[in-house]
Formats: structure tokens, sequence, C-alpha cells
């Protein structure tokens, strides 16, 4: 794993963890990748996952992959989280 690639999914992680479990349950499962920049300047993707934690309308499950293109997913950067249903 790219340690950078680690700092980078942490990083959108901690921004993901901002958005209010209100916001987020109306659209639970949803994902998406795009294209931004890691710490280290380079282009790669971003994945992020917003699933139920155990069961629909409980927690939500944060999952983040930071990763230099399709066939590098698996040495990517990985951070997870959870927002509490309030």
């Amino acid at each position: 794993m790219n340690p950078l690639l680690q700092e980078s999914a942490e990083e959108e992680l901690a921004h993901a963890l901002d958005i209010s479990w209100l916001a987020l349950s109306k659209s639970v499962p949803w994902g998406d990748t795009y294209v931004g920049v890691a710490k280290d300047g380079r282009e790669v993707e971003f994945e992020r996952r917003y699933l139920w934690a155990t069961a629909e309308g409980g927690d939500i499950l944060v999952e983040v992959t930071v990763f230099a293109g399709q066939t590098r997913y698996e040495d990517g950067g990985k951070a997870v989280g959870i927002i509490k249903k309030p």
C-alpha cells in the first residue's frame, strides 16, 4: 500500500464523515468514483461508498478507496468510518 494514497483516503473519509446522517440517509446505498489529486500531486481515482452499516435506516458505513487506476485498485489506500444515526 502506498502511504500517500492511504493519507489521501483518510483525508477524503474525514470530508465524507462531515456529511449529516439526515442528508445521506435519503440516498443510501450510494457511491461514486471521480478523478482527483493525491497528496503527491498525481491524478488518482477516489471511490466513495455509503451503505447501511447493519440495517436499513441505521448507522451509515462510509468506505473510501484511493487508487492509481483499476489495475492497481488492490494497492490503493482504504479508509472506513461510520456516521451514527442521531
